[in-house]
């Protein structure tokens, strides 16, 4: 492997900061890029079908011709362009496909889709589909009941399709939010929209046979209804997913409300994201969140020469980002940020850590954003678990995975308090410091026995499980390197675990991947370092070296990024930006770890 020397690193570290100053919108700040989605395309291709196939048939081939210049080599779909084939996307597809099923440009398509299931499943019996399906997600029904019931509407599970498709209780949507976590739901909190709307179509199409539930269930429906219209924004876009909007709309259509406003809505924000290739992502964008990390990637020589005033641009857009009301969606309070400047995003723990520590970085020397960022610091303390971990989006769901608390992102909060709380008031001074002790408490009871930690958001396909250790321990150390040992005495232990599993994880080529034994990526490597850097582990010029052949002499608009992100029910993504933001920070700690190395070589002689 070649040897980069501190110079190359420099004039690197120079070409990523400039061309990720490029890269800012109109607005000056960044929108980073999501990986488009067959999964996405699929849903949303067949939601506008099924809601209006006159007026939206040009869209919808697009998609489904995006879907034929999509199909993995093995005839199956992923989640992104880059991955495997899975079960839930190849059958949304095949359900997708449905509206050409007698089209001849598509019969290969759909023959070798079909095959794929075959190699995948006992059979295409909608009994051996419902059953691969429910076992798969198991007692989570925020995905598996959507799917299958794409699957009944497209005619995909036969003429009795939805005796297959298990019922949703969406009566319990009448009640208010402070209630849900008491009903030990089989959705997550951010699906209410769906358990709405397709619990009314399942009910719809296979009614209770109680003649009570049936007379309350036309009490109760118009009140749901109104619930699903508080939670669309007025985009239309529920959480800014073309996914979970595309299943509402197709769903209220065949539950006969498709003359209500939120369709013609979910219409709407559906026609307006697709991209100009046929196909739609996951998400609008992840604006805010991809600010936060490139802000806080800079090197200080090279932060220091942005201009002040887009500087001040960017704080000020950040602040303005920040939720001031009750959120419609969670009903969560104000003060907490979400991944896009948009109404369809949602205030969550990630996020609103990152922005606080943007805004840190962004301070200056004026003091004019602790306002904002005491009552962020008040909003992630006010969603902190019993258990002292920090969850996404609501406390005290935590049934299921996506609802619980995490190690990552607790962690996150744990920088984010850190570096604020010497700058607020001795109120909420008091308070980061009961939270920081219950949340090294969490964390100490979640590292697992080879010390790593997992984390919730994040995942690596090539692991047998799909899980992702070295993001979620290298998120974990880097919180930690910013705790005083004498405050926590377990912490020494801690660090050590953890930087031993990341030690070991380190593959021959230098770099790191999502587990031991899996590929290298930029992503993984680059929080490997940073975070073995943070906790005095300096020999890590291997790992240097991987970052820099990824680089070198490289065009950086063709980097490749890698889909370890791990979206709403499990779903894979890559951005565009993550391979950038994140190598950028890494080189720019191992410089500066070079640095004082140098420096107190220098002063010993």
């Amino acid at each position: 492997m070649a040897e980069f020397n501190i110079d190359d690193i420099k004039n690197t570290v120079k070409r990523l900061e400039e061309y990720l100053l490029s890269c800012r919108n109109e607005k000056g700040v960044w929108d980073g890029r999501l990986s488009s989605s067959a999964l996405s395309t699929a849903v949303a291709s067949f939601g506008l079908w099924i809601y209006d196939k006159e007026s939206n048939k040009k869209l919808v081939f697009e998609g489904l011709n995006w879907l034929k210049e999509n199909l993995n080599k093995d005839g199956g779909f992923g989640d992104t362009t880059k991955s495997q084939s899975n079960l839930s996307t190849t059958l949304l597809c095949w359900s997708a496909l449905s509206i050409v099923k007698d089209d001849k440009d598509f019969s290969d398509l759909i023959q070798k889709v079909e095959s794929w299931l075959l190699t995948n499943l006992k059979s295409l019996e909608p009994k051996e589909i419902s059953k691969a399906i429910l076992n798969h997600y198991k007692s989570d029904k925020t995905f598996s009941v959507p799917i299958l019931s794409m699957c009944a509407i497209s005619g995909r599970l036969g003429c009795d399709g939805w005796k297959y498709v298990p019922q949703l209780p969406f009566q319990l949507a009448a009640f208010p939010d402070r209630f849900f976590k008491w009903f030990n739901l089989s959705v997550v909190s951010y699906a209410i929209p769906a358990l709405i709307s397709i619990g009314l179509v399942r009910q719809k199409n296979k009614p209770a046979r109680n003649p009570l539930i049936r007379l309350l269930n036309q009490f109760i429906i118009p009140k749901v209804l109104k619930v699903l219209s508080e939670k669309q924004p007025d985009n239309g876009g529920f959480l800014e997913a073309a996914p979970l909007t595309g299943f509402v709309l197709m769903s209220l259509v065949k539950a006969g409300k498709s003359e209500i406003e939120v369709c013609s809505k979910a219409e709407r924000f559906l026609q307006n994201s697709i991209r100009t290739d046929g196909s739609w992502p996951i998400d609008t964008s992840l604006t805010t969140w991809v600010t936060t990390l490139a802000v806080n990637s800079f090197s200080n020589e090279g932060f220091n020469k942005i201009d002040y005033s887009e500087k001040e641009k960017i704080k000020f857009w950040l602040m303005n980002q920040q939720h001031r009301n009750i959120h419609p969606f969670t009903k969560s309070d104000p003060g907490g940020w979400a991944w896009i400047d948009s109404q369809g995003g949602a205030p969550d723990g990630d996020d609103t850590s990152g922005a606080l520590l943007a805004l840190k970085r962004l301070q200056e020397k004026s003091k004019s954003n602790t306002k904002e960022a005491t009552l962020g610091l008040n909003w992630l303390m006010s969603i902190q678990n019993s258990d002292g971990g920090i969850p996404t989006f609501c406390k005290g769901w935590g049934k299921l995975p996506f609802d619980a608390s995490c190690p990552d992102i607790t962690a996150h909060a744990l920088r984010a308090f850190i570096s604020w709380k010497d700058l607020v008031d001795s109120s909420c001074s008091v308070k980061i410091e009961n939270s920081i002790k219950k949340a090294l408490i969490y964390l100490k009871n979640t590292q697992r026995n080879d010390g790593s930690w997992l984390p919730l958001w994040f995942g690596n396909e090539e692991d047998k499980d799909h899980l992702n250790p070295v993001y979620g321990t290298s998120q974990v150390l880097l919180g930690l390197s910013k705790i005083d040992y004498m405050d926590f005495p377990d912490l020494d232990k801690m660090i050590k675990h953890g930087v031993s599993f990341l030690k070991n994880s380190q593959n021959k080529d230098g770099g790191w991947g999502g587990n031991k034994n899996i590929s290298s990526s930029i992503e993984e490597t680059s929080l490997a370092i940073r975070a073995l850097l943070a906790n005095g582990f300096t020999e890590i010029q291997t790992g240097a070296n991987y970052l820099m052949q990824k680089f070198e002499d490289k065009d950086l608009t063709k980097i490749s990024a890698t889909p370890i992100g791990l979206y709403f029910a499990s779903l894979w993504y890559y951005e565009d930006m993550y391979p950038i933001v994140f190598s950028l920070a890494a080189l720019n700690d191992y410089l500066k770890t070079n640095i004082i190395e140098s420096i107190d070589k220098y002063q010993s002689n």
